[in-house]
């Protein structure tokens, strides 16, 4: 029996775990809450839950020899150093997280072990790769060069359950991140300019668009877009733009956290103050008794406004003590939305990516095409955002351990040997991609 080592039993786990017990793997669940790892493995006999801290190198050796594969589901930070693990052990990786320039290092020690390690094999990344890829070669197979590309996602509460707060937004996944990603610069290419937009104009630079079967969202640009010209094969394109979803508000909330410098890393001392005094504090009011108004006219906004309604919201106007010392308004802010904001197990998320290209072929016939996905979760089963982020590194898992993927090396699944029959299996559980061809231009984005 083929033996998984899964490190990390966090918020997309669940899925990875089921789906790799029912193809009757053993699977070992590494984490430092144990106890949760022996809730996702539900009793099952080829499972087992071990106690593991990261720091734990030598625990770790051991680990990773006695198994056959490695999953690594831990923060970013650490897969480095699981993939220098495995190359010594000679055992394939699987991640879902970003590569990073020390992983692409790893890539010819990994092709002398005779492993492959995967990385960027979930969502977004992940699926926005295959489902782009697929395309992008369809068009150049028939000798099509891609003119624009659009790619959207985004990770949101279904509609029915976004209209609770001002920000019409709930926590599926690592609330940290989602704030801290905000605090990033982007770069785009768009009809032939590249554009850069820093970060305190990241969320002014947004526009809408309509979704069939949604309500209308909004979207801005997602970190740096200029890579993926070649990652994708595609540097004959004259737009290459990869934004997120966001329901309307979402960006000019976040925009006046921003001004407000609410999403600041930098530290302050707040010892004794209230969640008014810190706002007094960040606009350089004197006094806390119409602090709403003083933070609407710093704005330049009605008191109405759906930001200063969000503010409310978290209680950024109220004279509760913050009980707090040293600390930035960053983790003070994220933890009032983790405390207020996170998704309830009776209600569903949602998964959205929109590709959207325009493709131009000798003839000088020109096509729009579009790929879509559209995913909700199970109340009280598994979230979108787990389900997609984790199968397909359970595909690939399977793949991997059944020899239907041989590549060695460091990769990203943009090989049709890679994307291809991972697309397929997850079509066969659900999440697919909707692909199509020949719309006229008016449905391009411009």
């Amino acid at each position: 029996m083929k033996k998984i080592l899964i490190l990390g039993a966090g918020m997309v786990a669940g899925p990875i775990i089921k789906y790799l017990l029912d193809q009757r793997y053993f699977v070992t669940v590494a984490s430092n809450t144990p106890e949760r790892a022996e809730l996702l493995i539900n009793k099952s006999l080829k499972g087992n839950a071990v106690h593991w801290e990261a720091n734990q190198s030598a625990e770790l050796d051991e680990l990773i020899r006695q198994h056959d594969l490695v999953v690594s589901l831990l923060p970013y930070s650490f897969h480095v150093m699981v993939a220098e693990k495995c190359v010594v052990h000679k055992k394939n990786m699987v991640t879902t997280s970003y590569v990073k320039p020390e992983m692409k290092a790893l890539d010819e020690k990994a092709k002398k072990a005779g492993i492959i390690i995967l990385n960027e094999c979930g969502l977004d990344p992940g699926i926005d790769h295959m489902s782009a890829m697929r395309i992008i070669d369809t068009v150049h197979g028939f000798g099509g060069k891609i003119v624009e590309f659009y790619s959207i996602c985004g990770a949101l509460p279904a509609p029915e359950c976004s209209e609770d707060n001002p920000f019409r937004y709930k926590f599926s996944w690592s609330p940290k991140g989602v704030i801290l990603a905000g605090n990033n610069d982007a770069n785009y290419l768009k009809h032939g300019k590249q554009i850069h937009i820093p970060t305190e104009n990241l969320f002014k630079d947004r526009f809408k668009l309509k979704i069939n079967g949604l309500e209308e969202l909004e979207v801005y640009p997602n970190r740096d877009s200029m890579p993926y010209m070649e990652l994708y094969g595609i540097p004959e394109t004259q737009t290459m733009y990869r934004g997120t979803f966001r329901y309307i508000g979402w960006c000019e909330t976040l925009d006046a956290l921003k001004k407000l410098k609410l999403t600041s890393q930098e530290v302050f001392d707040f010892t004794g103050m209230t969640y008014a005094q810190m706002m007094a504090k960040m606009i350089g009011a004197k006094k806390t008794d119409s602090i709403k108004k003083e933070v609407a006219k710093f704005l330049k906004k009605e008191e109405t406004n759906v930001a200063i309604q969000a503010l409310s919201f978290l209680g950024l106007f109220s004279n509760d003590a913050m009980n707090r010392g040293k600390d930035s308004t960053y983790e003070i802010v994220s933890d009032l939305m983790i405390e207020k904001m996170m998704l309830k197990e009776t209600e569903r998320d949602m998964s959205i990516m929109q590709h959207v290209f325009l493709a131009e072929y000798p003839d000088g016939k020109r096509e729009v095409i579009k790929s879509k996905l559209l995913d909700f979760g199970v109340p009280g089963k598994e979230t979108s955002i787990a389900r997609c982020v984790a199968l397909p590194a359970a595909c690939a898992v399977r793949m991997i351990l059944e020899e239907e993927i041989t590549l060695t090396g460091i990769h990203i699944p943009v090989l049709p040997e890679i994307y291809n029959p991972i697309m397929m299996e997850l079509e066969n559980m659900g999440i697919e991609m909707v692909e199509e061809f020949n719309l006229p231009l008016s449905h391009n984005i411009g």
